[in-house]
């Protein structure tokens, strides 16, 4: 008989983590509760196909609303920098002006990185005023709006001298006070999760700095993916240069795996936002895994404009999926796409690993692969010219929003208590 080869647990728990951190994975195991859903197998949701053609429109025409040209740019955070009609990128490369191709990206990708860690729910009673313009936002557009002008006032940064970074020493000595003055917090104007924030940002700190090889030999910035990803090319690289955008996804999951709060680990491997299910089938340890990566993806969108804007092409932009999160979802349950089996599960409140949350949020990547093809037919648009990235920003996430402001003040149809890594 032949003896079986042993594999080390935490070689096995390498293995699956690998498995599950890529977007085929998302998907193909996204598609398995899909499929199971619509046999009448799921003990949360039926799917009502013949509701998508009309979800499909209700998007088309929100997206028609926002953007009458169907010139739609990316779903990025760099949409919440432009709140309130003010060009804030302007600000910033004026900043940077006399600065190369490498150096501006540096500084894009440092502030895009930082500001969507901190873009976790903030609750229904914060709101941020802006001293230049008088304006005040809320939720995602104040979030983006107060770390950009934090970025700018060198917060983030450890050297007085160069306050446009982000840099590995500046986020591990981030104290809570200063980022809650940055941000307006105060008894009257209370930010949900404001420590969890820091957290996340210490433990990117501490991440950077243990990783030179990815975030710069001397100083540790996020800007250091970018040198990593394009470096072979020079500098200064020329305009047709290119990368895959699942290859940032690829290095963003495997340098920033560590940071998460979520516990979810196999022998000792950190996956992420990965969580299990019963029905999913996978390879070896990570059969009952299924990855979404939201937070992740949330970034490799949002860094696609600092890649191009420094003269790289990004390709492959279908390779990202849908943003399994409650406005995309909810606009699926709150058009009937998707219908719980039991009402009486919209009342409690769930966690992010329960059962029901995590297949709400596979069938809301599987499904919206597929409305996306039809806001694409209603709009008279192919996948070259309305990319999924453009179908999220028209889009869904709008329409998702729209939806529970009418059916609901804005809550999401179900209730999830977060850690701001997930929704």
């Amino acid at each position: 008989m032949l003896a079986t080869e042993f594999v080390a647990p935490h070689a096995q728990g390498e293995r699956a983590a690998g498995l599950l951190r890529s977007t085929n994975a998302v998907r193909e195991r996204s598609a398995q509760l899909l499929a199971r859903a619509r046999n009448g197998e799921s003990s949360w949701f039926t799917v009502d196909d013949g509701k998508l053609p009309e979800a499909a429109r209700e998007v088309a025409a929100v997206t028609r609303q926002r953007y009458p040209n169907l010139k739609i740019p990316f779903h990025s955070r760099w949409r919440h920098f432009e709140a309130g009609g003010v060009d804030r990128k302007a600000l910033l490369d004026a900043q940077l002006k006399g600065l190369d191709h490498a150096q501006h990206a540096h500084a894009w990708i440092d502030l895009t990185v930082v500001s969507v860690l901190l873009d976790a729910g903030a609750g229904d009673s914060w709101k941020y005023t802006e001293p230049a313009s008088g304006q005040t936002f809320t939720r995602s557009e104040g979030l983006g709006v107060a770390s950009f002008h934090a970025f700018m006032a060198g917060l983030f940064s450890s050297d007085k001298s160069r306050p446009l970074q982000v840099d590995a020493a500046g986020l591990r000595g981030l104290v809570a006070d200063h980022l809650a003055s940055a941000f307006q917090v105060g008894p009257n104007n209370p930010l949900v999760g404001l420590e969890g924030r820091v957290v996340l940002l210490r433990r990117l700190g501490e991440a950077m700095s243990e990783q030179p090889e990815v975030f710069g030999d001397e100083v540790q910035r996020p800007g250091g993916l970018f040198d990593m990803l394009v470096s072979p090319l020079g500098p200064d690289k020329p305009p047709t240069a290119d990368i895959a955008a699942h290859d940032i996804l690829s290095q963003l999951l495997e340098s920033l795996s560590g940071i998460w709060p979520a516990n979810n680990s196999i022998h000792g491997v950190p996956v992420g936002d990965c969580w299990r299910h019963p029905a999913v089938k996978g390879e070896g340890q990570s059969d009952g895994w299924i990855p979404f990566h939201k937070l992740s993806q949330w970034l490799t969108y949002s860094l696609l404009e600092p890649f191009e804007w420094a003269g790289v092409k990004v390709r492959g932009l279908d390779a990202l999926t849908a943003l399994p999160e409650y406005r995309n979802g909810g606009l699926l349950l709150d058009s009937g796409v998707l219908r719980l089996k039991n009402e009486d599960m919209a009342v409690p409140t769930w966690r992010p690993g329960d059962e029901i949350i995590v297949e709400w949020r596979a069938l809301t990547v599987a499904l919206l692969d597929e409305l996306a093809r039809g806001v694409r037919g209603e709009l008279k648009l192919d996948e070259s010219h309305l990319p999924l990235a453009c179908v999220l920003e028209g889009g869904t996430w709008a329409a998702g929003r729209a939806l529970a402001k009418q059916l609901r003040n804005g809550l999401p149809p179900l209730k999830v208590a977060s850690d701001g890594t997930v929704f």
